[in-house]
């Protein structure tokens, strides 16, 4: 039985779950393992969320696809136990490095194709440069997210509560070298 708490995470999540690339049921599960201390079994998850076993066992591979959850053994029990794959930094930085993945590296893969072969033909019309522009906003994110990815969370969270003040700080600098 969940908490009124617990529940309405559960559900939010599920409603989040199509907007992060996953359907609601899984999502639905992944706030479920995420929010709950013990590992949970597939016969656990089913029971709490009032889903089919095979609901779960597709979740559980969607998840585990994902690289979100991971299993876990307990002494003396045969069956599988499921918990989050880290912390929620870890599980955060997985979900970009998916969406990347899954979004963004082949939108690339496309325009980058798309451009070469469109080089002979004249790069000057509007779509031509459209193109160019989305290609070099993505590779330029690409770039700035696999920075990312080799930093800290203690330095990502640094880096995040600058915020506005890395405007600020180069605003000045244009002030100062003009």
């Amino acid at each position: 039985m969940l908490t009124a708490e617990l529940e309405s995470v559960v559900m939010h999540f599920g409603e989040m779950g199509n907007r992060w690339g996953f359907n609601r049921t899984v999502g639905q599960m992944f706030a479920l393992i995420v929010f709950t201390e013990e590992p949970m079994n597939a016969d656990q998850i089913a029971a709490t969320l009032g889903i089919s076993r095979g609901n779960v066992s597709m979740g559980i591979k969607e998840l585990q696809s994902w690289q979100l959850i991971r299993t876990q053994s307990l002494p003396g029990d045969r069956k599988d136990y499921f918990k989050p794959n880290g912390s929620i930094w870890d599980l955060a930085m997985q979900v970009m490095v998916e969406r990347r993945k899954r979004e963004m590296d082949p939108t690339l893969s496309l325009l980058r194709s798309q451009l070469i072969s469109s080089e002979a033909e004249d790069n000057n019309n509007y779509t031509h440069q459209q193109m160019h522009a989305i290609h070099d906003l993505l590779e330029m994110f690409g770039g700035w997210f696999t920075d990312m990815q080799k930093m800290k969370p203690e330095q990502l969270k640094t880096l995040l509560k600058l915020g506005s003040g890395v405007g600020k700080v180069l605003d000045m600098k244009e002030r100062l070298i003009g």
